[in-house]
């Protein structure tokens, strides 16, 4: 079907559908980056799912509305909100990546009868620290004074290991522009958003659906121990640590993520 837009909650929601199956995949991307982030998953899990890989609030084609902050709330709303006017009524096997985990685990909190398995990739549940909620609230205000340039020069070296840059500079660069292409004003809504989100330690306990988490071996971000902690706390949960990766392990090591991803996915159809 390719990338389109719903009107959804008073936006327009931009989302890649692909494939047809039985089963809904909805994939959420992280900060601050767009449904493409899921390229190569979206393409590996079509011939047996419908995937659905939607642009968060503020992100790619997605609208903002009218708030200085997109709560994880408000755009697992739109989430759920999208899948209704898609008409998806079973299920999703629901996953995300970073600020798209958070989304997921807000998600699963406000309406768990709508999920049938979870993907927590290079995410935490625990709430930022005062220390964390104020460096967002100042590359907020540096997005919207400078432009995504400053805030790209100073998330990359975080967000790959530096193999990535220097042998696979396609990746960095794909990673470089999703940043670049991300609108100031959304990026700031989403560092709000992120600042002032709920600490979820609590769900982890409550979550009674097949979880996998899968978390790159070098993420500095959300580093492997953050994984461990969920892993834990969630009964019958798996934990793939994708040696070699950072915190976007599906695009660094897309063959051993999806391999991940495929092997779990078959597990719940078994």
């Amino acid at each position: 079907m390719g990338a389109t837009t719903r009107a959804v909650r008073g936006l327009e929601v931009m989302y890649d559908e692909r494939g047809g199956g039985p089963s809904a995949v909805v994939l959420l991307h992280g900060f601050p980056f767009n449904h493409t982030l899921w390229r190569e998953q979206a393409e590996a899990l079509s011939d047996r799912h419908r995937v659905i890989t939607p642009d968060l609030r503020g992100h790619g084609g997605t609208g903002l509305g009218e708030g200085v902050a997109s709560s994880m709330e408000e755009m697992a709303e739109d989430v759920a909100a999208l899948l209704g006017e898609l008409h998806v009524s079973e299920r999703v096997r629901l996953g995300g990546l970073s600020m798209g985990g958070y989304v997921t685990l807000a998600f699963y909190r406000l309406v768990p009868q709508r999920v049938r398995a979870l993907v927590l990739a290079d995410t935490r549940p625990q709430s930022d620290t005062e220390e964390a909620r104020r460096a967002r609230e100042e590359t907020a205000r540096r997005a919207l004074r400078e432009g995504m340039q400053t805030v790209a020069d100073a998330m990359l070296p975080k967000l790959l290991v530096p193999s990535t840059r220097e042998e696979r500079p396609e990746v960095f660069e794909r990673v470089r522009e999703m940043i670049l292409a991300t609108r100031p004003e959304g990026a700031a809504a989403a560092l709000r958003g992120m600042a002032a989100r709920r600490d979820q330690t609590d769900l982890l306990r409550e979550i009674d659906v097949p979880t996998l988490i899968v978390v790159g071996s070098e993420d500095a971000l959300t580093p492997p121990k953050d994984s461990e902690t969920m892993h834990r706390a969630i009964r019958g949960s798996r934990l793939v640590v994708i040696e070699g990766a950072g915190h976007v392990s599906n695009l660094e090591r897309p063959a051993e993520f999806n391999r991940a991803l495929e092997d779990f996915l078959k597990g719940i159809e078994s």
